[in-house]
């Protein structure tokens, strides 16, 4: 492929010099500086994310098919590589910014709850029951990077990971599971936590949409391989994939090949006149693909076992957090618990976690005064915390919405694995 033929973006990718750009390197407050830093703005984020403990979890995340005991099933952070790898091949081959492709493509699943969409789905009927509004991944990943991960800075504080704008908002606009196969980048650096649900709205640059479009490419072929491995598609099945195969004269329809049709016909299709898109031929096919997946996967009756599993643990978990909300005594409650024996662990975890998330110097003011044995606990962790410069996002916890919404901040973050244990605690006795 020839690099000249092909590179059309190269004006239009986000560099020094594109009139978005400094909305685009725009971050919540100053990073800090060092004066070796050979990075630039994109590549800092790419690394801030390949080092946060929530990137890390991603490989204990369901991505289709849960704890199936084969290694060689793809977890979510094996997806978030394939997204990586697709985008930053059609950036490379446009001109487009690869840097942050890639920094994009690395965080654009970090708002996952465990156990996949089945998670996310749970999460947002819970959401919706206790505080009116749905859960949806694209938008935890950004209130997560923005409000919840937290990275040690060189003088050993912690603080919230302060992305660029450009990396916030291709995580919160990357939506792979709308039928989009042709995009333009939006004009508008809009406030993202105004944007009301996912798909609604474009990436706001043309490095963006190439992520939007390769999450879509990245896991339909890998999804299909891990079908057939585990035996959820049947012959019948296979023979009309294999009918799909033939559109593009191969004989299978796996991964490699689907990455390898459509990123060169994204490349070979694309212009800054255009957009970001498929010809309409492999954008039938890309649809074709999609229905046989949601069809013959997604929505197979082999996985209804694994969603009331997913439901049983994830409501299970909240429910028993939830008995602890207690008005303004939640946090003093919390405090009373946390030493108890036969208190679970996940609760004691709970209240350690979710205290670096809130403003306790009015409890430390108290404890000072009162010097009761509780007051004298809540002061000794106000010490610990004391690294944590971090937005306090659920201020005192006296609001039952608000600790609802730390709740799901809390499973949210968690990997299958752990949301298990925390469920085999109570029902253990």
């Amino acid at each position: 492929m020839s690099e000249n033929k092909y590179m059309t973006f190269a004006e239009a990718a986000m560099q020094p010099g594109n009139l978005k750009w400094e909305a685009a390197i725009k971050r919540q407050n100053d990073l800090y500086s060092r004066n070796s830093d050979i990075r630039s703005e994109f590549a800092r984020d790419y690394t801030r994310i390949l080092h946060s403990l929530a990137y890390r979890r991603l490989k204990h995340k369901t991505q289709v098919f849960f704890d199936t005991k084969n290694d060689h099933v793809c977890t979510r952070v094996e997806h978030v590589a394939h997204v990586d790898s697709v985008s930053y091949t059609i950036a490379s081959a446009l001109g487009l910014n690869t840097e942050l492709t890639r920094a994009i493509a690395m965080g654009h699943d970090l708002g996952h709850a465990p156990f996949g969409h089945t998670g996310e789905k749970i999460l947002s009927e819970l959401s919706e029951k206790y505080i009116g509004k749905k859960f949806w991944h694209e938008q935890n990943g950004v209130h997560y990077v923005d409000n919840i991960e937290l990275l040690e800075s060189p003088d050993r504080n912690y603080y919230n990971m302060n992305l660029t704008y450009a990396v916030r908002d291709g995580i919160i606009s990357h939506c792979g599971e709308v039928n989009d196969t042709r995009l333009k980048p939006r004009d508008d650096a809009i406030d993202l936590y105004k944007i009301e649900k996912a798909g609604k709205v474009q990436p706001f640059t043309w490095e963006g949409c190439v992520v939007k479009l390769s999450d879509t490419i990245a896991y339909l072929g890998r999804d299909i391989e891990d079908a057939i491995t585990l035996g959820i598609i049947e012959l019948n099945d296979l023979r009309e994939l294999y009918k799909i195969s033939r559109q593009i004269s191969q004989g299978t329809v796996n991964t490699s090949v689907i990455m390898h049709e459509f990123i060169v016909d994204i490349v070979k299709n694309s212009t800054p006149e255009l957009g970001i898109g498929l010809s309409a031929e492999r954008a039938a096919m890309l649809n074709e693909v999609k229905a046989f997946n949601y069809a013959k996967i997604y929505r197979n009756p082999k996985l209804q076992n694994f969603n009331d599993y997913a439901k049983l643990v994830l409501n299970s978990v909240f429910k028993e957090i939830m008995k602890y909300f207690d008005g303004a005594e939640t946090l003093s409650g919390l405090e009373k618990v946390y030493s108890r024996k036969h208190t679970p662990k996940f609760v004691r975890e709970f209240y350690s976690w979710v205290l670096k998330y809130c403003d306790i110097s009015d409890m430390v003011r108290t404890a000072d005064k009162t010097e009761t044995v509780d007051s004298i606990g809540i002061t000794d962790k106000a010490n610990e915390l004391t690294r944590y410069h971090n937005i306090k996002c659920y201020g005192d916890l006296s609001d039952k919405a608000v600790y609802t919404q730390a709740i799901l901040d809390f499973i949210s973050g968690m990997t299958d694995k752990y949301a298990i244990q925390c469920f085999e605690e109570l029902i253990s006795f």
